[in-house]
């Protein structure tokens, strides 16, 4: 109830912001305490929150990689962002979070470039309203939201562990997750049927995508601190907000709901400052492993805090995507 409530209000939390808190305001004075040229890739930055928290990151100084299947909307991006930020540094390439080649080939070319990665936001998220399937043969959303930026996390791991090494700057991966992922009951969430389900429903898929964020987060949170790697992960829910992710469920939400409710609803700013504050406040130093909402530290559900369940799913996805990266190169 409390929770409830400093959300409705805005109340601030222990960190000084609160749900009415945008990127801007979370970010506004600390541009000083940043190290000079930071480098950040994000997913999901061609729209919505993922482009606002490219602007927010551009203009406190950080150089962003832009990964998107759609390379024109990302040069739009670019370029609104360059407008208001003329020596913001942006660099494109080509991505498909839906495909583990795409993945490989994007990761190589990023390393290609010979960039420091210092942040790494695992921001793009997609929601099917019917069953599809990835080029690798995995439902889509599973695909996507989480199977794809597991990919991407470990491709360019070593990359974060050896920039934090080497620069004494501590590397920082963001998964976006969301409040959602309490919906998902232990015994729905079998990773053979996340594979491939067998009664599809849209939004238990999508639950479930972001449940697994939240153990992807955790439990390489935990093998980071294992072998002291100076690199933090956490997940954070943005609140919701009316992005393209939620209009895709109008067969759920109408319009008419969206209205009545956008009292509750964040702006696109509001949405980015958790992610923004997760990404470059001094206050989150040496914090890993946890779950924040309205800039603050929260709790998650009972079952994204199950460590085992969380290795067991790290081991089944390994196992998973090494086995079809093998195959495709036999």
């Amino acid at each position: 109830m409390k929770g409830t409530l400093r959300y409705l209000t805005g109340a601030a939390g222990p960190s000084g912001f609160g749900s009415n808190s945008t990127a801007e305001q979370v970010t506004e004075g600390i541009s000083s305490l940043i190290p000079t040229q930071l480098t950040a890739i994000i997913t999901g930055a061609t729209s919505g929150i993922g482009a606002e928290t490219a602007r927010v990151m551009a203009k406190r100084g950080v150089r962003l990689v832009i990964p998107a299947r759609d390379l024109k909307k990302a040069a739009e991006i670019k370029e609104e962002i360059k407008k208001e930020i003329p020596k913001a540094e942006i660099i494109r390439l080509e991505l498909d979070l839906s495909s583990f080649a795409s993945i490989k080939r994007f990761s190589s070319s990023f390393l290609a470039l010979g960039l420091p990665l210092n942040i790494l936001i695992n921001n793009a998220g997609k929601f099917c309203p019917n069953l599809e399937f990835s080029d690798d043969k995995f439902e889509m959303t599973f695909a996507t939201n989480y199977l794809g930026h597991f990919l991407l996390t470990e491709l360019l791991a070593e990359k974060m562990v050896e920039t934090a090494a080497r620069t004494g700057i501590e590397g920082r991966i963001i998964n976006v997750s969301s409040v959602i992922h309490g919906w998902v009951k232990r015994e729905k969430f079998q990773f053979n049927d996340l594979l491939n389900p067998k009664n599809y429903n849209g939004t238990r898929a999508y639950a479930q995508s972001k449940l697994a964020n939240i153990f992807h987060a955790k439990e390489l949170a935990r093998r980071f601190i294992a072998r002291n790697a100076r690199v933090t992960v956490n997940a954070i829910h943005p609140g919701i907000v009316k992005t393209g992710i939620i209009r895709d469920q109008k067969s759920l939400i109408t319009d008419s709901a969206f209205f009545l409710a956008s009292k509750l609803l964040k702006s696109t700013s509001q949405g980015a400052s958790t992610t923004c504050f997760a990404a470059l406040s001094p206050q989150i130093n040496g914090v890993s492993g946890k779950y924040l909402a309205d800039c603050n530290q929260t709790s998650c559900s009972s079952l994204a805090n199950d460590e085992m369940e969380a290795r067991k799913l790290w081991k089944q996805t390994r196992g998973l995507i090494h086995r079809v990266l093998s195959e495709k190169t036999t």
